[in-house]
């Protein structure tokens, strides 16, 4: 009995060095959510500013650029996969994965290759785990990601829109990513980032006209620079949601992993007593009948 009582005390002193680090690492993504939300908030100027202005010059141009340009046959499409660098945040890199799983399986029924991008590990495990193959992969800093990073990522899925099929090029690209719409709702994503859906200004429904530009030097090399640009933007504003919703997950996930620690502990206790309580009994009931023994004799 006295074996049972220490079992119970081991269990509920690992329990409660466990949950000090579910707290902690609550504590940890609770700071650090408010940080990636304002980051959120301001990347929208930026944002919407260099979208309007991608929407005006391409909506107010009749050339064709290769960007925004409908191919006749989309062949092959590149998807960049969103998820974490680590683990602990719930189902979030897998909700994200579900999610392009069933754009590959979406893609592959309308008869175009896929080519994989990758960003976190979560994503990399799982591709390597089943032997997938995919084109590159930017890990470390899922949780706070830099504009650097979108740089990167921008500047490879762009040189492979710009490849010709013939030479493994891409014709379409799609990002999935986790959407932050609250504290307690991330929504897994999908957005077609290549060729560009440019909204023309008449059909927007936007009660703002977008601004006419006069334009120096001409549409076509003022839509080489800001396309670019525009891409990048996009991916970071991906990147900064996919972080805020990570770090909303994890804090989740740690404060339901902390409550259970808790129920467990209370368990355990309780199971403990009973154990004493038993224990004392039983040496009262040998108490008790060494007594009446040495009566009887």
């Amino acid at each position: 009995m006295g074996a049972q009582i220490r079992v119970y005390r081991q269990k509920i002193a690992s329990t409660t060095s466990t949950r000090k680090i579910f707290k902690a690492m609550e504590l940890i993504a609770t700071s650090r959510i408010g940080k990636a939300r304002a980051r959120v908030a301001s990347s929208l100027p930026y944002a919407n500013a260099i979208t309007r202005a991608v929407s005006a010059v391409a909506s107010q141009t009749e050339f064709d650029h290769p960007l925004t340009t409908e191919p006749a046959e989309v062949r092959r499409a590149a998807v960049l996969v969103l998820t974490s660098d680590r683990g602990l945040a719930g189902s979030y890199s897998a909700s994200a994965l579900k999610q392009a799983e069933g754009l590959f399986e979406k893609l592959k029924s309308e008869g175009k290759e896929t080519k994989a991008y990758l960003v976190g590990r979560k994503a990399q495990a799982y591709f390597d785990f089943r032997r997938r193959p995919y084109e590159q992969v930017w890990t470390g800093d899922t949780d706070a990601p830099e504009f650097e990073t979108a740089r990167e990522i921008g500047k490879a899925l762009l040189d492979d829109f710009a490849t010709d099929y013939e030479d493994g090029g891409v014709e379409e690209i799609h990002v999935v990513y986790t959407k932050f719409k609250s504290m307690v709702v991330q929504e897994p994503s999908v957005i077609r980032l290549l060729p560009l859906e440019v909204v023309d200004e008449q059909d927007s429904g936007d009660s703002d006209l977008l601004p006419l530009y006069e334009y120096e030097p001409e549409p076509e090399r003022v839509l080489d620079a800001l396309l670019p640009r525009y891409i990048e933007s996009r991916l970071f504003a991906a990147l900064l949601q996919s972080s805020a919703s990570e770090l909303a997950a994890r804090q989740r996930a740690m404060k339901s992993a902390g409550d259970n620690a808790t129920e467990l502990i209370k368990k355990y206790t309780r199971l403990r007593n009973t154990a004493r309580q038993a224990e004392i009994t039983q040496e009262l009931s040998e108490i008790v009948a060494g007594a009446d023994a040495l009566n009887a004799s």
